[in-house]
């Protein structure tokens, strides 16, 4: 074998070099295992590596993650205090429902028809439910007081258009 000059040596590859040494992760193209702990970019057209403060993005994230999750908790609140309001609504309707469907009725009640609670004056039942409106009597009026006007709805539940009087 021949004798290798000072120059062959930089011509080999680092592999073939008499004396090993390690290459540098900026001069070799191939990725390295620890390019990825480096502080800088390791190419020209590498993205910066800025160094982040780890508490204050900790304390971004917090305040963001605190402000959704109160909205999104508000949001919630008022969905419940909305339903509460819905629920208190069924509620008296079923109420007069009861009331108007112990009235005293001498005909079937149709389904988004108008009808008209009087009071009868009696104990039993307490309640008239007619045809006739309060200003149809003329001068012969049958029952003492007008209560209200009410509608059947399609779940059979009445619903209270107009009331002079409580119902409840």
């Amino acid at each position: 074998m021949s004798e290798q000059s000072p120059l062959d040596e930089h011509m080999m590859p680092p592999s073939k070099k008499d004396s090993p040494q390690e290459a540098s992760p900026i001069l070799n193209d191939t990725p390295d295992k620890r390019s990825s702990f480096l502080e800088y970019p390791m190419h020209v057209g590498s993205a910066p590596i800025v160094k982040i403060d780890g508490n204050a993005t900790a304390k971004a994230g917090l305040q963001a993650m605190h402000h959704q999750t109160h909205t999104q908790l508000n949001q919630i609140r008022e969905q419940m205090e909305l339903l509460a309001v819905q629920a208190q609504k069924i509620q008296e309707r079923i109420e007069v429902s009861e009331k108007i469907y112990r009235a005293k009725c001498s005909f079937k009640p149709q389904i988004n028809q108008t009808y008209y609670l009087y009071s009868s004056g009696m104990e039993s039942p307490p309640y008239v439910l007619s045809l006739i409106g309060p200003n149809e009597w003329g001068r012969s009026k049958s029952y003492p007081q007008f209560i209200a006007s009410v509608r059947l709805m399609g779940d059979h539940t009445w619903e209270v258009i107009n009331s002079e009087a409580s119902i409840l």
